[in-house]
């Protein structure tokens, strides 16, 4: 991933006329705990900020559109984006093959997976917290591509393998859906586990038949100079994750 100001640009092999964008918590408007390109505006942010750092990630990214923006609710619900779609709708996860619309997820330690397909016809943009990663939003999203195996998958910033505690409820219902799942865990002293969501969302996504599958470097948990950690502070803002058709 290369950075172009304050935006991540996935290093994936996407075809030209796809583009994906993540954003860092650098250069908006935003002050204290939400400093400073915070995008989120249902963390009690100024509503006027939020509305100028929206504007910038826009400028920033040239999107042709404004973001289509979810209200996300770590469920498994995805909804295909037309020239009618508007923000506010419940769900995880988008798709669209409009060029155009603009899919976006908002996140501060969930996952945000960016989908294309290998000719740019349909991209999606998914939200991976663990229970919606659990209970099958990555599944539920490839299946709106008609041949996974020509699917390639960006796994954008999320909290890192050395940082995501959990407790044995959540190794249990990963595991209960796969054995192979026990391979993203390590136990810790204090009977909690360390949870790997990259290999998690790997681990899935093959299932699914995606192989081609990228990114998942950074720890929005540890790497605090870069990126909003809701594990680390509580209070804080959301990056957002975006992916079109030009």
């Amino acid at each position: 991933m290369t950075n172009r100001a304050a935006l991540l640009i996935p290093d994936w092999p996407a075809p030209q006329h796809v583009r994906a964008v993540c954003s860092t918590r650098d250069g908006g408007c935003s002050t204290g705990v939400y400093s400073s390109l915070n995008l989120g505006e249902h963390v009690a942010d100024i509503a006027s900020d939020v509305a100028q750092n929206r504007l910038r990630y826009q400028q920033l990214a040239c999107m042709p559109s404004a973001p289509v923006w979810l209200n996300q609710v770590h469920g498994t619900d995805v909804i295909r984006l037309s020239h009618n779609s508007v923000s506010g709708l419940s769900a995880d996860a988008s798709v669209t093959s409009v060029k155009g619309i603009v899919s976006t997820v908002m996140t501060a330690d969930c996952l945000p997976l960016l989908l294309c397909d290998v000719d740019g016809t349909q991209v999606a943009a998914v939200h991976a917290g663990w229970r919606g990663l659990c209970h099958g939003v990555i599944e539920k999203t490839v299946a709106h591509f008609s041949q996974p195996v020509n699917v390639l998958a960006y796994l954008g910033p999320a909290i890192g393998a050395t940082a995501f505690e959990v407790g044995g409820e959540v190794r249990a219902a990963f595991t209960a859906h796969s054995a192979q799942a026990e391979l993203a865990f390590i136990a810790k002293a204090n009977r909690k586990w360390l949870a790997d969501i990259y290999l998690l969302a790997r681990q899935r996504l093959v299932q699914c038949g995606v192989t081609q599958i990228f990114g998942g470097h950074y720890c929005t948990y540890e790497q605090s100079e870069l990126f909003f950690s809701y594990r680390r502070d509580g209070q804080t803002g959301r990056m957002a994750s975006a992916i079109w058709l030009d």
